[in-house]
C-alpha cells in the first residue's frame, strides 16, 4: 500500500469513527431526554396527588415529592435530595422548554446544551419571554459548544428579560450556600456561592496573602544565598592563610597543622560544622500559591471570629468560642503504628495515617469500638431515649443515617425506635438506629415501613411496595505491616487545627 493509499484509508476508518461516535451519542441523547421526560411525568403525579390534600398541612403537603424522590433515588442508588432537583428541574425543561427537550431527544443537543439553556432562562418571568430567548438560542447553541453557548444565552437572556439587574441580583443572593464534597485519598472540597463582589474579595486576599508569604520566601532564599557566598569567600580566604603558614611538624605528614589528626580543632571544619548548624535552622517556603491559599483559608475559618457576632449573649463566648467538630474512627492498629489504613472522617472518606495519629494525640478522650474480627461488624435500661453509652454505639455501627442513599454524619441524627417505643419498642440497640431529620420526618409521614434485622440490616418497604435494604457501613480489616514506622516524629507533631 502507497503512502497515499494508507493515507486514505487512515481518513475513511477516522470517518466511520466519527459517525459511529456521532450514532452512540444520539443514542444516548434520546435515552436520556426521555428520562427527563420519565421524571417530568413523575413530577405531574406528585402534583396531583399534592392537589389532593389542599387542607393537609405544609408537612403533609411536601410527603409526595419527597417520598416519590425517596424511590427513586433508592433504586438509582443515589441521594433523595438529588433526585429530588432533578424531578423539579425535568418538569421545567420539558413543560417550558418543549423545542429544547426535542432538540435533546433527537441529538441535536446535549444534556450539557440543555443545562445551560434551561439555567440561562430560569429568570424570565414569564412565558413569552421563555418563548423569545428560547427561539434566539436554540439555533446557536445546535452549532457551538456548551461552555461557547453560556455567554450567548445569559445576553439573550438579559435582552428578553423586563426585570433589571438590581432586582434579579437581589433575588440571586437569597440562594448563597456553602457545600462539602468527599474526594479521594483523604480530600474533600469546600464549595461557597455568594455575592461575586465579596466571593471576588476573599479570593484576592488569600491570593495577596499568599504572594507576601511567597515575597518573603524568596526575601529568605536571597539573604541564605548570600550568607553561603560570603562563607564560602570566608573559607577561601583562611585556606590560604593557613596554607601559606603551614611550618608545624605535622605538615609533613599530611595531618592537620591545628589539633588532632582528625581536624577537630580545625577553624575550617568547625567553621563548617557552624554553617551545616546555621543552614538545618533555615526553612523554605515549598508550597505553591495554590496550596498556600488553601492553607490559609482552612487556617483561618478555623481560628479566626467573625466580624459581625449575632449569636453573642446567646452562645457563651459567642460565634469566636465555637470549634470544629469532627468524628474520626481509627482502627487501634493505626494508632499503634502496625498497619497503616483503616481511620475515616465521619464514615464519608479516609483520613491519612499521620492527621489520625495527630488528632488522636490532641483527644481529650476515645470511645472503644469492638470489631468482630471476621467480618468487621460492630458487636455490643429500657428507656424512652437511648444513654450516652446506645449512642455512642450506635454512632459506631450506623456512622450516617440509614436511609438508603443518605450520608449524613450520626452526630446529626435523631435515634429512630423501629419498633414505635408507645407501642412497646424497646429502648435498646436492635431496636435503634440513626435516622436524619429528613428522612425520619419522611419514616413516619409518608408511609414507609422498615424491620430491622440482627447485626443492623434495616429492611424498608416504601408507600408503593417495593423493598430496599441498607447493612451497616462495611469495615475494612486491616493487616500488621511487616515493620512498623518509627513513631518517634508522631510524638513531636502538633495538630494541624
Amino acid at each position: 500500500m502507497t503512502g497515499d493509499e494508507q493515507r486514505e484509508a487512515d481518513a475513511l476508518r477516522t470517518r466511520d469513527i466519527v459517525a459511529e461516535a456521532r450514532r452512540l451519542r444520539e443514542v444516548i441523547a434520546a435515552a436520556e431526554a426521555e428520562l427527563e421526560r420519565t421524571h417530568a411525568d413523575a413530577y405531574e403525579l406528585v402534583q396531583e396527588q399534592t392537589d389532593r390534600l389542599r387542607d393537609a398541612s405544609t408537612r403533609e403537603r411536601e410527603m409526595p415529592l419527597r417520598s416519590m424522590a425517596a424511590e427513586l433515588a433508592v433504586d438509582a442508588r443515589v441521594s433523595d435530595r438529588t433526585v429530588q432537583s432533578r424531578l423539579f428541574e425535568a418538569h421545567r425543561t420539558v413543560t417550558q422548554y418543549s423545542a429544547t427537550w426535542e432538540a435533546w431527544r433527537d441529538g441535536r443537543l446535549s444534556r450539557a446544551h440543555v443545562r445551560v439553556i434551561v439555567d440561562g432562562g430560569a429568570g424570565l418571568p414569564d412565558g413569552d419571554a421563555r418563548a423569545a430567548y428560547e427561539h434566539d438560542v436554540l439555533a446557536y447553541a445546535e452549532a457551538t459548544s456548551a461552555a461557547r453557548l453560556r455567554s450567548y444565552a445569559e445576553q439573550v437572556a438579559e435582552k428578553h428579560n423586563p426585570v433589571t439587574m438590581q432586582e434579579r441580583h437581589d433575588q440571586a443572593v437569597q440562594s448563597r450556600r456553602v457545600w462539602l464534597e468527599d474526594l479521594s485519598d483523604g480530600m474533600s472540597m469546600l464549595g461557597a456561592i455568594g455575592p461575586s463582589v465579596e466571593v471576588h474579595g476573599v479570593y484576592d486576599r488569600l491570593t495577596r496573602q499568599g504572594k507576601a508569604i511567597k515575597a518573603a520566601d524568596r526575601v529568605a532564599r536571597r539573604e541564605a544565598a548570600e550568607r553561603e557566598i560570603e562563607r564560602e569567600a570566608a573559607r577561601r580566604g583562611e585556606r590560604e592563610v593557613v596554607e601559606s603558614h603551614s611550618t608545624g611538624s605535622g605538615a609533613g605528614f599530611g595531618l592537620p597543622e591545628y589539633g588532632t589528626a582528625d581536624g577537630a580543632g580545625d577553624p575550617e571544619v568547625a567553621d563548617g560544622f557552624a554553617d551545616d548548624v546555621a543552614e538545618a535552622a533555615v526553612w523554605f517556603d515549598q508550597r505553591t500559591l495554590d496550596q498556600i491559599r488553601t492553607d490559609l483559608l482552612l487556617d483561618m475559618m478555623l481560628t479566626s471570629t467573625p466580624s459581625v457576632d449575632g449569636a453573642r449573649g446567646v452562645v457563651e463566648g459567642g460565634l469566636g468560642a465555637i470549634r470544629a467538630h469532627v468524628q474520626v474512627t481509627v482502627p487501634a492498629t493505626s494508632l499503634a503504628g502496625t498497619t497503616a489504613g483503616g481511620a475515616e472522617l465521619d464514615g464519608k472518606c479516609a483520613v491519612d495515617p499521620e492527621t489520625a495519629r495527630i488528632l488522636a494525640g490532641n483527644a481529650p478522650g476515645f470511645d472503644r469500638v469492638f470489631l468482630d474480627p471476621i467480618g468487621g461488624s460492630v458487636l455490643a435500661v429500657d428507656r424512652r431515649h437511648a444513654t450516652a453509652a446506645q449512642k455512642r454505639y450506635l454512632m459506631a455501627r450506623d456512622v450516617r443515617c440509614r436511609f438508603p442513599g443518605c450520608r449524613r454524619p450520626t452526630r446529626d441524627c435523631e435515634w429512630d425506635h423501629r419498633e414505635d417505643y408507645a407501642l412497646g419498642g424497646k429502648t435498646d440497640v436492635e431496636n435503634l438506629g440513626a435516622f436524619c431529620k429528613r428522612h425520619h420526618t419522611l419514616k413516619h409521614a409518608a408511609g414507609w415501613t422498615v424491620v430491622q434485622h440482627p447485626g443492623g440490616r434495616l429492611q424498608f418497604t416504601a408507600p408503593s411496595g417495593l423493598e430496599y435494604t441498607d447493612d451497616p457501613p462495611p469495615r475494612v480489616m486491616f493487616i500488621p505491616d511487616p515493620s512498623p514506622p518509627d513513631l518517634d516524629r508522631f510524638a513531636e507533631l502538633d495538630a494541624p487545627f
